[in-house]
């Protein structure tokens, strides 16, 4: 039995603007309106505006709020200030990552978890189930928020022109409400594209007039819509893991390279601290396969699941893989064993249907802004 995906707030605008919408994680998204390569371009070095409202808003509550998040994920959450975020991870017992999360403190006892789309059941279902014992509520948000993103070197600019918030003062990583266009909004300092930008929490009911005061501040700027494809590959260029290629329940943070999430040095246990204790022993005396990055020097575009090969022997996985705009050339994040993992191994290749094609291994991320 098939259900209908859901629609965001501005499904019916993205459709006035041509977009061409996918099913994504049971939501109607633009996977692009016209050219990703334009759309991924404009990022990198005007602006662009994402409807994001997929994403999963789950609100905890509580004198022991703090306390409970820190018990539930593997980060300390007692100590990020108010208006500060936190990139952390929700794992399993055995210490596999059930998602990779961003959690504001909005408040003295309020915080908001903000999970991935394909994962906020399973991530509302977790910590509603490891909230017992402690004096904190869990409360499912996901109908209570829009999310858009402005992203790229102009989205200061194009913000500045909509709202008096002190932008210049909001570091990276944190967020404050005010008012954005006249519609009361968390503006926050994070984004998944690898430049500066800033995502904006709204009531559905405000998208709309938002998104269109935003189209028009940013005109001038160069700001255009932008669809979920480029939106990955600007994350790939970055280095950022995607849930369900870099990061799934197979894999611990230390498999992934991400170790230094996992705060042992909290008070009081936590969910796979044991296991992820043995992982982080492991990974220090047989260190397992690494994240790197590989860059094509031919023209054929890794896949995820590709095997990646050296000697004739598979020695890695390719996990994320695109024609990068920015280099030229296509590029892949793949897990390959640690011999082969230094920058610029020689001899590795990808599998691409029967034929080796040689890649070159190289540090992560592909791309960093100037700052």
């Amino acid at each position: 039995m098939s259900t209908a995906p859901r629609l965001t707030a501005l499904d019916a605008l993205h459709r006035s603007l041509g977009a061409t919408m996918t099913d994504f994680a049971g939501w109607d998204m633009p996977l692009r309106y016209a050219s990703e390569r334009d759309e991924h371009n404009a990022v990198r070095t005007r602006a662009g505006l994402f409807d994001l409202s997929h994403m999963g808003e789950i609100t905890v509550t509580g004198p022991e709020a703090a306390a409970f998040l820190s018990y539930a994920l593997v980060g300390n959450i007692a100590t990020v200030g108010n208006g500060r975020a936190r990139y952390t991870m929700i794992v399993q017992e055995d210490g596999g990552i059930v998602d990779d999360l961003i959690v504001y403190r909005l408040g003295e006892t309020e915080y908001m978890v903000v999970a991935n789309a394909g994962n906020a059941q399973i991530v509302l279902d977790a910590l509603t189930e490891r909230v017992g014992g402690f004096d904190a509520q869990v409360r499912d948000d996901r109908d209570a928020y829009a999310l858009l993103a402005v992203q790229g070197p102009e989205s200061p600019a194009i913000m500045k022109a909509v709202t008096d918030a002190d932008l210049d003062g909001l570091k990276y990583y944190a967020g404050l409400p005010g008012t954005v266009a006249g519609v009361p909004a968390l503006i926050a300092r994070t984004g998944y594209t690898g430049e500066d930008g800033f995502e904006l929490f709204v009531a559905p009911e405000h998208a709309e007039q938002l998104w269109r005061a935003l189209t028009e501040a940013g005109a001038p700027h160069g700001l255009i819509p932008c669809g979920l494809s480029c939106r990955d590959t600007l994350r790939l260029e970055a280095g950022m893991p995607l849930y369900g290629h870099e990061l799934t329940t197979a894999l611990t943070p230390f498999d992934a390279g991400l170790g230094r999430v996992v705060k042992f040095e909290k008070e009081g246990d936590f969910v796979g601290r044991e296991a992820l204790t043995a992982a982080a022993e492991r990974a220090e005396t047989a260190p397992p396969r690494k994240l790197v990055g590989l860059i094509a020097e031919g023209r054929r575009v890794p896949r995820a699941g590709f095997p990646v090969v050296a000697d004739g022997k598979v020695i890695g996985e390719v996990t994320s893989g695109a024609p990068s705009p920015t280099l030229g050339k296509p590029i892949a994040m793949a897990y390959v064993d640690a011999a082969f993992a230094a920058p610029g191994t020689g001899g590795v290749g990808v599998d691409i249907r029967g034929t080796h094609e040689p890649y070159e291994v190289v540090a992560l991320p592909f791309y960093k802004r100037q700052k």
